[in-house]
């Protein structure tokens, strides 16, 4: 067993970081230290927060922790941020925002640097989730960068999904959008002192209906974080959620996706990275210049990565 996955079985929290470093980076050890780490899965629940910015999801997150903590569960909070253009680090992280809970042994908070990636979420996200949960975590709460409708990938990473939404902000044209409407498994209405409440919440019914299964309807929760109101409601509807992917067909099916998603994924970044280092290492490639035709240049680089790189 990879020598910082024993340590994390002895609860040693630098291995924890060091591990999730070891992720972010892309180190040759990766797939086999996280084959190590999958074999002590704990089944910790995984929740997603995601939503527009400005709709107040590190605040909610920092309720969230402090109820969850009075229950005396361990939570392991990431936080997915914005890149800087500058050093390549996460921006501006949301660890400022949740300096109450830095003492708490019981509380874990990593930024994670987005890196590009379109979907609100960094690529090794899924991973440093594993590597909490491993570490025996008993929450594991991903917050997104907060890019609106693109913040798919959410679907892929957690159990439950909570979109976070405020009155007379522009978020009710936004969750028509395809997509950031379907992945929610329920609906946040932040900052519920506002006007507009009403409207938008009305309005969220009609969604629901449209769009609910037979077996799960999605549950609609209001928030008022500066006042700590509904964050008790908002954890039963996660927990509630949670036991009906683990106790009915229709969530073992969404697991099952879940699954071959990450399958996939996998198998993608393996093959790019042997097709990368193949492009990176060999002279004998057609040349790049401003007239190449590029989808002519990827056929015959990929051809010949098949005969001569691939397998």
């Amino acid at each position: 067993m990879h020598a910082l996955v024993e340590r994390m079985k002895n609860k040693d929290i630098r291995a924890l970081a060091k591990a999730i470093t070891l992720v972010e980076n892309d180190h040759p050890e990766k797939l086999q230290m996280l084959s190590d780490v999958f074999s002590l899965k704990k089944n910790a629940r995984y929740v997603g927060i995601t939503g527009s910015p400005g709709a107040g999801k590190s605040s909610l997150v920092n309720q969230l922790i402090t109820h969850i903590r009075n229950e005396g569960k361990t939570v392991a909070i990431i936080a997915v941020d914005p890149t800087s253009p500058f050093s390549g680090g996460a921006l501006l992280g949301d660890r400022v925002r949740m300096n109450q809970h830095f003492t708490d042994d019981g509380v874990y908070i990593r930024s994670m640097a987005t890196r590009g990636s379109l979907g609100g979420l960094a690529r090794s996200t899924k991973d440093a989730v594993r590597v909490c949960d491993a570490y025996g975590f008993d929450v594991v709460i991903v917050e997104t960068v907060g890019v609106g409708q693109s913040e798919l990938d959410i679907m892929k990473i957690v159990d439950t999904t909570a979109l976070v939404l405020t009155p007379n902000s522009g978020d009710v044209l936004q969750i028509f959008k395809a997509g950031i409407m379907e992945i929610a498994d329920l609906f946040v209405i932040n900052k519920a002192d506002l006007h507009g409440v009403g409207k938008l919440k009305a309005l969220l019914k009609e969604l629901v209906m449209m769009t609910s299964s037979e077996t799960h309807e999605p549950s609609i929760v209001k928030t008022i974080t500066t006042e700590n109101k509904g964050i008790d409601e908002l954890w039963e509807k996660i927990k509630q959620h949670h036991e009906f992917l683990y106790t009915t067909t229709e969530g073992k099916k969404r697991r099952v996706f879940q699954q071959e998603l990450e399958v996939h994924e996998l198998i993608r970044e393996e093959i790019w990275r042997e097709v990368n280092d193949f492009i990176k290492n060999n002279k004998e490639l057609p040349p790049i210049d401003e007239n190449s035709d590029p989808y002519q240049l990827a056929r015959d680089w990929f051809k010949k990565w098949k005969k001569e790189g691939g397998s």
